[in-house]
């Protein structure tokens, strides 16, 4: 069967824009609420978010959780946003707080750091009524107790470890939805995939590198001149 045309329209101004590599394509990605997402962009940053072909924003970062930071990136973003809330450093009611407050925004998931303890989980799926996304940083994790507590969607970021991770996970729960970080080549995210991860973390580069190459390239132009 030949492969369809997959017409593309771009706007002159929206042509420099941040592209996920496009093997992700290749994930079978997770449904959620009608909406198929099989990339997400691994960001806080707005112009990067708005500027960005990603399916999904997957927003966690190294600070405490705040609901302002949680209320930007969802307001600016076009597409669904997972977000952070919390459950290392941040414990106990804050997380309920930040968790129901994310979803009363409009986030389409929330993200659990992994010492998140399996009361709080068990808790928010009390709660919130949008899926529950837990990360798993290493092969020891108890994962039977993760999914009983109301873990939805495994978030794997295990380093250099993460294609084991994802395929000893994948032996035994066959039809987990698994997020993986996909490694900073073509050939790293393909061999997550073929693991069996379902959709595929992103990172970006940062504003500054890509400001570099632009710049470069006006300096470049400016020499013509």
């Amino acid at each position: 069967m030949e492969d369809k045309h997959l017409p593309e329209i771009d706007g002159n101004l929206r042509k420099h824009m941040v592209r996920v590599p496009q093997v992700i394509d290749q994930v079978s990605g997770i449904r959620i609420f009608g909406k198929l997402i099989k990339s997400l962009v691994f960001t806080t940053d707005v112009a990067i978010i708005r500027n960005c072909n990603a399916n999904a924003v997957i927003a966690v970062y190294p600070f405490t959780p705040q609901p302002i930071i949680t209320h930007s990136i969802i307001s600016c973003s076009d597409v669904p946003v997972f977000c952070g809330v919390g459950g290392g450093t941040t414990t106990g009611p804050r997380v309920l707080n930040l968790a129901e407050d994310a979803e009363f925004q409009g986030a389409v998931g929330v993200v659990l750091n992994a010492p998140t303890p399996n009361e709080t989980i068990e808790y928010l799926k009390q709660k919130i009524d949008i899926p529950i996304v837990i990360t798993v940083v290493s092969e020891k994790t108890d994962l039977k107790s993760r999914l009983e507590a109301g873990a939805d969607i495994l978030n794997i970021s295990g380093a250099s470890k993460t294609v084991e991770i994802v395929r000893e996970i994948r032996k035994e729960y066959p039809k987990v939805p698994i997020i993986a970080t996909g490694g900073p080549t073509e050939e790293s995210i393909l061999q997550t995939i073929e693991a069996g991860a379902n959709a595929i973390t992103y990172t970006p580069p940062t504003n500054g590198e890509i400001f570099k190459k632009l710049m470069n390239k006006y300096r470049g132009e400016e020499n013509i001149i």
